[in-house]
């Protein structure tokens, strides 16, 4: 008989391995590139939801909030301020798009071969587990200004991508009175 908590732990797994994969793969394939952006965070909440998995909620918060919070916000706001025009122009290619699966299975399971014949699964290790609460309190003792350095970066870029999105805007009218 298996164990009904492992056979829980296996449907969650499913289940975010589903959310993942096909957020992943959304985020790639959706013409629209406001809808990749979301499908990114999408993509990147069920990595978050990996590291709870894994029991390390501390990692998980960080990817919510550096990842998902910060980048792919980032993202969506780069994506909402620049034309679509001026990004790429799409070119329809079918065999490209079979050459990269085809490129995609390959590398899985060349990955996969070389992670089983690592011997991942003999390591054991002897050391206590670490709390998650003396990180947190590490990082909010220790090294908050480097947290607060972050920020100012992060904020100071999205400042600066509206300053030069303005800019740019202030020009085109400018001709456009000429």
């Amino acid at each position: 008989m298996t164990n009904g908590a492992l056979d829980m732990a296996d449907a969650l797994f499913l289940a975010i391995s589903v959310l993942t994969i096909g957020s992943a793969i959304a985020a790639l394939e959706l013409r629209s590139l406001v809808y990749g952006s979301i499908a990114l965070m999408g993509t990147l909440g069920g990595v978050a939801g990996f590291y709870v998995m894994l029991d390390s909620p501390f990692v998980a918060m960080f990817q919510l909030a550096v990842y998902v919070g910060s980048i792919a916000v980032l993202i969506l706001f780069t994506v909402m301020l620049v034309k679509r025009e001026l990004i790429f122009k799409k070119i329809e290619d079918p065999k490209r798009k079979f050459a990269g699966i085809g490129l995609m299975l390959i590398v899985i399971l060349a990955l996969g071969a070389i992670i089983m014949d690592s011997g991942i699964k003999s390591i054991s290790t002897d050391s206590d587990p670490v709390d998650f609460r003396e990180i947190g309190g590490d990082f909010l003792t220790y090294y908050w200004p480097a947290l607060v350095l972050m920020a100012l970066i992060l904020a100071g870029s999205v400042m600066g991508a509206l300053v030069l999105a303005r800019r740019e805007d202030t020009v085109e009218n400018e001709q456009r009175t000429d």
